[in-house]
């Protein structure tokens, strides 16, 4: 087979007895990440009450993404804990290393985007040239059609595909977290560049 024993393993177990805890970490998950976006544009008008009442809720949510976060999904995968209880063991483990600020400032999810808007807007310009080539109009407004499609194509399909990179990168720093000197033993050399690279940031 192409993956080793232990990566078969869990991929069975994630989509089979773990798909449960998945998918309602994924609904909390989502839930939560759209409230903080709300919270966030609430602080930014800056009135009065609403300031304050977005403060209080952003307080609590604070404490609810300690234990409803995306880092916990890698432990679902590789031990089939549920949800809950591996968003609390995956923040204890941060917090015992001393990397609580990797879960504020994982800049991956950012870039991904970034890259994702890039393609989306290559793919909306290619659909207009295509559109032109095809000989339809676009000049009374209907070219936003086109544009429009295209990017939502381009970055729907890049954005599910870079999820996947995104998840591989937080696999990697939980699994580096939870046993660095395996790592160091089986990897000694991608082991000296990530700590280098924790030093350095």
């Amino acid at each position: 087979g192409c993956c080793s024993k232990a990566v078969t393993d869990s991929w069975i177990r994630s989509v089979t007895v773990n798909f449960g805890s998945i998918c309602f970490g994924s609904l909390l998950v989502a839930i939560i990440q759209a409230i903080k976006e709300i919270v966030k544009s609430m602080r930014d008008q800056e009135d009065g009450i609403l300031v304050c009442l977005a403060e209080c809720i952003l307080g609590c949510i604070e404490s609810l993404v300690e234990y409803f976060n995306t880092w916990a999904f890698v432990y679902v995968g590789l031990y089939g804990y549920s949800f809950l209880d591996a968003g609390r063991n995956v923040i204890q483990l941060f917090k015992s290393r001393g990397w609580t600020a990797i879960i504020a400032d994982m800049l991956v999810d950012s870039v991904l985007t970034m890259v994702s808007i890039g393609v989306g807007l290559i793919t909306a310009i290619i659909a207009l040239i295509i559109s032109a080539a095809m000989g339809i109009d676009l000049s009374n407004g209907i070219g936003i059609a086109p544009f429009f499609v295209g990017f939502l194509f381009g970055f729907a399909l890049s954005a599910t595909l870079f999820s996947v990179v995104g998840s591989a990168v937080n696999t990697v720093i939980v699994c580096y977290a939870e046993a660095p000197n395996e790592f160091q033993a089986n990897h000694p050399q991608l082991s000296n560049q990530m700590r280098e690279a924790w030093r350095n940031a």
